[in-house]
């Protein structure tokens, strides 16, 4: 694990020391345009991102990334012409219900792709009008199999569901040493049922036992749970729930003396979750991307960009920490930018033809795309909150049983 973590980290700060230069300021929600595209043309990139509901901390923290990486690199040569960046935002609200009605906003922006989104109910549910529109997307950290499957627009830089849950159930077996794991998720979440059906199946393999448990929507009060948790005698408690729902869990697994630890997927890796666990006892580990302190230059930059402008700061939860979401939300975008130099042309189909083939070095790794669309990606990041220094603590690199 320690060779597989410092190849990673080799490969990222390789990457970090090309890629990251002087960041400029922060322009709000889109990119002013750049002297360096003297003919004016633009080219417009879609964000398609929670900033508001259950995902709404997660949603900002995966823009500010790809706001970083737009202030970073503003231009893009494409077919020998220097275009513009222009990044058209849109609030889908967390919710699969707002999800069209913001795709088409986008598309009425003449995106040629589009990066999002952080929650992979409403990735799906947005998914048939992209589709129509013939505009591609790009999922940043959307990790449910269903976004990608039989489709040839839609493609990620993220690992997947049943991956990940299979790394947690390893992890509960190998380092919690779990028998008995009470799984909780929101009833009919796609992202929550979906990664507790895959710890199940890979947990009851490794021969631990399951509990399952679903909550409704707007739930505030967990006690029930837990209390069902601690007469299950559960070792870990595996909860893959949004940011909101998690505070919650954290603070009411603590008032209630529950002393085993709590384990989550990418969706908790969130300084919301800090500070939740920050003066507990609280045992919080997570599934992640990225662990800060894997890319020095990168990480220097991002935290000088995000305290020079106070909503960028507000936007990440009042500290500069780096999530992983925001890592991914940076390299997305340097994603997009290869598949629109690949597409020779800012046609969005052009760019859908083209993104098959776009292979990137990104801080996360290397990003390549299988024939499903899906990223090729075969390791995660362990980290716990550190309740005393409101950090996260890495604590490995795991992988999944041969």
């Amino acid at each position: 694990m320690k060779k597989i973590l410092a190849l990673l980290l080799a490969g990222c700060m390789a990457f970090a020391l090309c890629a990251c230069g002087t960041p400029a300021e922060p322009s709000g929600d889109t990119n002013t345009e750049g002297e360096a595209a003297a003919s004016g043309d633009t080219v417009v990139i879609g964000v398609f991102e929670p900033l508001s509901g259950d995902n709404g901390a997660g949603g900002k923290q995966e823009t500010l990334g790809i706001q970083y990486a737009n202030s970073v690199a503003p231009t893009v040569e494409i077919g020998g012409k220097t275009y513009n960046v222009k990044l058209e935002i849109v609030d889908n609200e967390s919710s699969p219900d707002k999800a069209v009605s913001a795709a088409n906003t986008l598309i009425s922006k003449n995106v040629s792709v589009v990066l999002g989104t952080y929650g992979s109910s409403v990735a799906i549910a947005a998914s048939d009008t992209f589709e129509q529109a013939g505009v591609p997307a790009i999922g940043v950290t959307c990790t449910n199999p269903q976004i990608t499957e039989g489709n040839e627009h839609y493609f990620r830089i993220c690992f997947l569901d049943p991956f990940q849950g299979t790394v947690l159930a390893n992890f509960a077996k190998d380092e919690l040493k779990a028998e008995k794991v009470y799984c909780l998720g929101q009833l009919g979440n796609d992202y929550d049922q979906g990664l507790m059906t895959y710890f199940q199946a890979a947990a009851e393999e490794l021969g631990m036992e399951c509990e399952v448990a679903s909550f409704p929507e707007n739930n505030s009060d967990f006690t029930s749970y837990l209390t069902s948790a601690k007469n299950f005698g559960a070792d870990v408690i595996f909860a893959p729930t949004s940011i909101s729902y998690a505070q919650l869990i954290v603070n009411q697994s603590v008032s209630q003396g529950i002393d085993v630890p709590l384990l989550a997927s990418d969706t908790w890796d969130s300084n919301m979750i800090l500070g939740a666990a920050q003066g507990t006892n609280a045992q919080v580990y997570v599934s992640t991307f990225y662990a800060e302190g894997g890319d020095p230059e990168f990480e220097k930059g991002f935290k000088e960009w995000i305290n020079s402008d106070p909503t960028n700061l507000s936007n990440n939860g009042g500290n500069d920490i780096i999530a992983a979401v925001s890592v991914m939300g940076y390299d997305a975008y340097f994603t997009a930018l290869e598949a629109l130099k690949a597409a020779g042309s800012t046609d969005s189909e052009a760019v859908m033809k083209a993104l098959p083939g776009v292979t990137y070095t990104g801080v996360s790794g290397e990003i390549s795309f299988n024939e499903t669309g899906d990223a090729n990606r075969d390791t995660a990041f362990i980290k716990t909150a550190n309740v005393n220094e409101n950090v996260w603590d890495f604590v490995t690199v795991q992988g999944v049983q041969k």
